[in-house]
């Protein structure tokens, strides 16, 4: 057994060394997304706020998309109240009072979720660019400006995003994951050189309105509706660019079971939908997507858990091997603080596996 595990974890780390590899090749070698050219033309932009019990950022969401340098009369706001318990439809309202100026709808709906308040608004856009804008994220003044050149890239083009930041937060769990999506957002422009993006968040991804109605919309019964929509474009060929030079910030969850609730919906949202979108797996059809992308999706979660489940096997391996010693000689409690004693009289620095200490030490500096 344990040497069965000694191998798996071998098979891991090469696995892990070789994908760091290869997307720093990737980073080396590939000019990455070219730099936006100045607009001669201004295309008209549907901007959509889904929102849900929002009462605390919706304004200040607003007035985010107000303040784009974009001119006012080529631009479109519509809310959608998804059935809010507190004032996100009265401070909407206020809104709409106190900047008569703008073009702005408010759609109250019952609680469907967010993929139907999308649809909602879908069907009511008269733009030619829909964007998604979460009710707790902002958009810098120069987002359209940077993220709609890059559609002239080609009509195949089904979406624009971003990077993405987490607003600075107070506590140690919100500045945790402000680094995580920086190095996030690095991922996802290596992802983006080999059209291998496989998500399209929420804070302010613009879409290609007639592509996102002719697949049909979003999908009202997904947990991660931004997920399946971005696997749906990239089956029928379509592409995703993820551009670096425009930010886009959102407020992270503050508390630990608000991140956990948050992180269960994601993982099993990929989970599900990569299964949902098997065919692609290892599909030369789809080119990296289908051949590294997919993959990777799909057999992370696996090498996550084969090195939980290694670590607390040698953790306990041990302990059940003692215990058992002492059943044999019959249990005697005292035994216990005599055998931790003859460990560390008995230990020897020669003992350890210096093979998977070194290669866990080397993963665990890669990582952070």
């Amino acid at each position: 057994m344990e040497a069965f595990i000694e191998y798996l974890l071998m098979v891991v780390y090469f696995l892990s060394f070789f994908f760091v590899v290869f997307w720093l090749i990737t980073f080396v070698s590939d000019p990455g997304t070219p730099k936006a050219r100045r607009m001669a033309r201004f295309p008209e932009v549907t901007v959509a706020v889904p929102a849900y019990n929002e009462e605390a950022h919706i304004q200040e969401t607003l007035r985010s998309i107000i303040n784009l340098d974009y001119p006012k009369e080529k631009l479109e706001i519509i809310i959608i109240n998804d059935g809010s318990a507190d004032r996100t439809k009265e401070k909407a309202e206020d809104f709409i009072r106190e900047n008569p100026e703008y073009r702005i709808t408010l759609l109250n709906q019952t609680n469907k979720g967010k993929g139907a308040a999308m649809n909602n608004a879908l069907s009511k856009a008269k733009g030619d660019f829909f964007v998604c804008l979460d009710a707790d994220s902002f958009a810098d003044p120069d987002a359209l400006q940077k993220i709609i050149p890059q559609f002239s890239r080609g009509k195949d083009v089904a979406a624009v995003l971003p990077c993405l930041k987490i607003r600075k937060g107070n506590n140690f769990l919100q500045k945790m994951q402000r680094y995580e999506y920086i190095v996030n957002m690095f991922y996802k422009e290596m992802m983006s050189k080999l059209d291998c993006i496989r998500v399209t968040p929420g804070p302010f991804s613009v879409y290609r309105k007639k592509v996102l109605q002719k697949l049909g919309g979003f999908d009202e019964h997904n947990l991660t509706e931004d997920l399946e929509i971005a696997l749906r474009f990239q089956k029928n060929n379509y592409k995703i660019v993820q551009t670096m030079e425009t930010n886009v910030t959102t407020v992270p969850p503050k508390t630990l079971k608000g991140l956990i609730r948050q992180r269960n919906r994601w993982y099993k949202g990929s989970l599900l939908n990569t299964l949902r979108y098997k065919e692609m797996i290892f599909s030369r059809k789809f080119g990296d997507f289908g051949m590294i992308e997919m993959p990777i999706t799909l057999f992370s979660g696996t090498m996550v858990l084969a090195i939980i489940f290694s670590l607390i096997y040698h953790l306990l391996k041990p302990v059940f091997a003692r215990i058992h010693q002492f059943n044999l000689v019959g249990f005697d409690p005292s035994a216990i603080w005599i055998s931790i004693q003859n460990w560390f009289v008995n230990f020897h620095v020669l003992d350890l596996n210096f093979i998977l200490i070194s290669l866990a030490i080397i993963m665990s500096v890669a990582s952070i």
